[in-house]
């Protein structure tokens, strides 16, 4: 996926800045960004690569969150 920036000028005439789409390419992204702003006009794209997240959650991470994690205040089955 790639990150685009977006900067326009609505229809009314109102600068917006900054507005982030996430989209496979460039159309896609401009679509979008129509679907919103009906009408606009686009001053600047900039687009910029987004790494994959390779963040693998397996069992012997969470079992290694728990455990490190603080013990509870409250015992189990009191209020």
């Amino acid at each position: 996926m790639i990150r685009y920036g977006f900067s326009i000028k609505t229809r009314y005439g109102q600068h917006v800045e900054n507005i982030l789409i996430m989209a496979g390419s460039q159309d896609d992204a401009e679509r979008r960004l129509r679907q919103m702003y009906h009408h606009c006009e686009i001053l600047e794209c900039r687009e910029q690569a987004v790494a994959r997240r390779h963040d693998v959650l397996d069992v012997e991470g969470v079992i290694g969150m728990i455990s490190a994690s603080a013990p509870s205040a409250h015992k189990a089955g009191t209020h």
